[in-house]
């Protein structure tokens, strides 16, 4: 880079300094690329922040056993931290990211012994219903070493929790006139590439959230979405004013020391960026709108854990029409009128919106809300051909189904204790009971 370059279209003041500038008032703590190379051991090949994993591990893991509180063995932490890093490398990009997924959402079993009995317990990565018992950082052109080659490739910013990292951000100086592709289009093509085999594939069997991000323009996928499928998101409310608190708030001096002494960064880019601190707030954009509304610390355990699924041969995760008409529903079904009653609901979509995928993540979520006991959800279609899609959909994202045979193989279902997810031909199951 040259001195003589326009401050106003340098990537670092356009978008990745205000997107690690919000990160770390969301609650990142700031880690320089040689603080984090430090963590992964120095060594390049290192995806995971070892020292910071093992000890959240012990902080956030305990076990009851005989009326007492027990910390599990640092052995047991060793082998929880060895099984989420020696995970198989032939079995394709997806794939190992489902392994690994499955990991962090189940945890892993590990048997302690306690006065001489013996028994399993779980060892969870992180904590997905107290996001503040996790730790979060973000860090900048973190290194990770190619396959086979001791070249390296730098993605912009990475988000870690636990030490895991669970997001990458690739920012894009605003658009150019002179420039014929898109910044967020070269900034997808970018994420892509990384992901290839002779890359860093490596990166990606973690990461759950990807974004593209250019000062007005933003864009979200998961590990292994083709180009065509990235996203934008649209928030059910406006949070400018939230924003904008946030963005009113400069960095620390210590984050700043850090973050504008890292390698080839330009020693005026420290003033540049406190000449813009000088006119905080600055004007929300885009790129802030996106980064708030899915990568502040809660939301972003909320899209991975229950609105993330395997759609074989491909991983999916939500858009933002499907995550709030699950939310809502979710409002609808766990409130009740003072007679008991529960107000029902419609939502509505057009041909090729996704629906079975909503109904996926609503049984999901509906599976995981802990005031929801024993559920029961019933998917009633007008067509054989679309109970089968439907039933199929759910069976690749992992979620097993009960197909209702007749009406009273349908109340057989719902009389049972067991949770279920039962789909349904109108005509085949909605006749009286005497007739079937």
């Amino acid at each position: 880079m040259s001195d003589q370059v326009t401050p106003s279209y340098r990537e670092e003041i356009n978008s990745q300094i205000p997107a690690i500038h919000l990160l770390v008032n969301l609650g990142f703590e700031y880690l320089s690329p040689e603080e984090a190379l430090a963590l992964r051991g120095n060594k390049s090949r290192n995806i995971i922040l070892h020292s910071v994993l093992e000890k959240q591990l012990k902080a956030i893991n305990s076990y009851e056993f005989k009326g007492r509180e027990n910390k599990f063995s640092d052995k047991n932490i060793g082998y929880a931290i060895q099984a989420l890093e020696s995970y198989p490398l032939n079995q394709g990009l997806v794939a190992t990211n489902e392994m690994i997924y499955d990991l962090l959402t189940l945890g892993k079993s590990f048997e302690e012994s306690v006065d001489g009995d013996r028994k399993s317990f779980n060892i969870n990565y992180i904590d997905w219903q107290n996001p503040k018992n996790n730790v979060f950082h973000v860090t900048e052109e973190f290194e990770v070493e190619r396959t086979g080659s001791k070249e390296t490739r730098r993605p912009d910013i990475i988000l870690f929790v636990n030490g895991i990292p669970l997001s990458v951000i690739e920012c894009k100086k605003r658009f150019l006139s002179s420039v014929k592709a898109k910044p967020v289009e070269q900034a997808i093509e970018q994420h892509i590439r990384n992901q290839y085999p002779e890359n860093i594939p490596r990166l990606f069997h973690f990461t759950q959230v990807l974004m593209a991000a250019s000062v007005n323009d933003a864009k979200y996928a998961t590990t292994g979405t083709p180009k065509d499928f990235w996203s934008f998101w649209r928030e059910q409310d406006d949070r400018a004013n939230e924003i904008s608190q946030l963005l009113s708030k400069p960095l620390m001096s210590d984050v700043k020391d850090k973050m504008f002494k890292i390698k080839d960064r330009l020693p005026s880019t420290r003033k540049e960026w406190e000449a813009i601190e000088g006119n905080l707030p600055r004007a929300v954009t885009e790129q802030d709108r996106a980064i708030y509304a899915l990568l502040r610390p809660e939301r972003l355990l909320e899209m991975i854990y229950a609105f993330t699924v395997f759609d074989k041969p491909y991983k999916k995760i939500a858009r933002y029409q499907q995550y709030f008409a699950v939310q809502n529903t979710l409002k609808k079904i766990t409130q009740r009128t003072p007679e008991g009653n529960r107000a029902g609901g419609v939502i509505w979509h057009t041909q090729g919106s996704g629906k079975s995928l909503t109904m996926v993540m609503m049984a999901k979520a509906i599976s995981l809300h802990s005031d929801i006991k024993n559920p029961k959800v019933i998917v009633v279609t007008d067509r054989k051909d679309l109970d089968k899609q439907i039933s199929d959909t759910f069976k690749s994202c992992g979620k097993e189904t009960v197909r209702s045979k007749t009406g009273n193989h349908l109340i057989e279902v719902l009389e049972s204790p067991k949770e279920a997810i039962i789909t349904a031909v109108r005509d085949v199951v909605l006749v009286p009971r005497h007739e079937c």
